[in-house]
């Protein structure tokens, strides 16, 4: 599909003089990441993700036609209760790139109500979760227009949307494994949306879990978009993005055949180069803190010591993401509470797992 795919021609919009749409939307976690893009939100790699299931944001899009209709946006939008005008700025530049494939939006008021079951900015892909649901309920109006839409067009043009807003949304309306980016080995894949992995998933990567473990709630001190923003002049950018395509033919493999040792080693080394590409950015960054490394290295112990299948990943922030098979769920979460809550602010983590994507409340 092309870009003019997902422009909507013909729709009437006298018809539909207010509504409320709800949608909850997970976050996903990266295991082959993508750092760093072209306009319009083009990634420079192929990444395949874990989508989440219980850290997830909660939208509710009210909206009403204005009785003057104009080429601006009227938007409020409401965070966990209160206004916020901090995120008004975001939205605004999300609706001036997708006004052209839902130009319905400049003839309504919006009320945006919106909530996460987890913290925001502090590297859980709020953004992911959150610009997927909006674009979600948009999508639920334009269904209203047009009711012949089939559910792979509204996902692909839901995904193709909150691409538009945050790169990795994309990645977060369908489940359990999502695909986004053009890549030779998956014939469906395209850099304008993401596409659930097409191959068959081994048992070994069923109900995967993720334990998050929260070193710093607190907002990120350099944004995902200036990082993404880095890797136009970094040295080492052209061998990341070979080595990134190059993961995801490996992935493709090992979530076919099980390879559980292999999982842990590239899921691993990809998250360690992901920061590497941030220390040798100009200018140079970290996100990760002390007790990131802390918990690192005691779940490199751990797993020598057992031989699990336990591993690591990081998002862009501090917060580590503990991945290991379900039928080692009791010996790790009994580590995680001995062992590693005491390297997490307040001694808070998150539970969760894959699971299989949005949905409509």
């Amino acid at each position: 599909m092309t870009e003019n795919d997902f422009v909507l021609k013909k729709y009437n919009s006298n018809n539909l003089k207010k509504g409320t749409f709800t949608w909850r939307s997970p976050s996903n976690i990266a295991l082959v990441k993508y750092w760093g893009k072209s306009e319009p939100q083009i990634p420079k790699n192929t990444s395949i993700s874990f989508t989440l299931n219980n850290c997830h944001t909660t939208t509710t899009l009210e909206f009403s036609k204005k009785e003057n209709p104009s080429n601006g946006y009227d938007i409020q939008v409401i965070f966990e209760g209160l206004i916020n005008k901090d995120f008004k700025p975001k939205i605004i530049k999300f609706f001036e790139r997708i006004e052209k494939y839902i130009p319905f939006i400049t003839e309504y008021g919006f009320v945006i109500k919106t909530e996460n079951s987890f913290p925001h900015s502090s590297g859980i892909a709020s953004s992911a979760s959150g610009l997927s649901a909006l674009a979600l309920c948009l999508m639920s109006i334009e269904k209203v227009f047009n009711t012949n839409l089939t559910d792979d067009y509204f996902n692909k043009k839901a995904s193709f949307l909150a691409r538009l807003g945050s790169g990795s949304a994309a990645r977060s309306v369908e489940g359990e494994i999502v695909v986004w980016g053009k890549h030779d080995d998956f014939s469906y894949s395209s850099d304008l949306y993401g596409i659930k992995f097409p191959n068959n998933i081994h048992v070994n990567f069923k109900n995967y879990k993720d334990s998050i473990l929260l070193v710093d709630k607190g907002e990120k001190k350099v944004s995902s978009t200036l990082g993404h923003n880095l890797m136009h002049e970094h040295p080492f950018a052209k061998a990341r993005f070979e080595q990134g395509n190059k993961n995801i033919s490996a992935m493709n493999k090992i979530l076919q055949n099980g390879d559980l040792k292999a999982f842990v080693q590239l899921v691993e080394s990809e998250a360690l180069t992901l920061h590497a590409m941030m220390l040798t950015s100009n200018p140079y960054f970290i996100l990760m803190k002390s007790n990131t490394l802390k918990i690192i290295e005691k779940i490199w112990d751990y797993r020598k010591r057992n031989q699990s299948n336990i591993c690591f990943t990081l998002d862009a922030g501090a917060n580590v993401h503990v991945l290991f098979p379900e039928k080692e769920n009791d010996q790790v979460n009994a580590f995680i509470t001995n062992e590693l809550i005491a390297f997490c602010q307040n001694n808070q983590y998150i539970c969760d797992k894959a699971g299989t994507g949005a949905w409509q409340l």
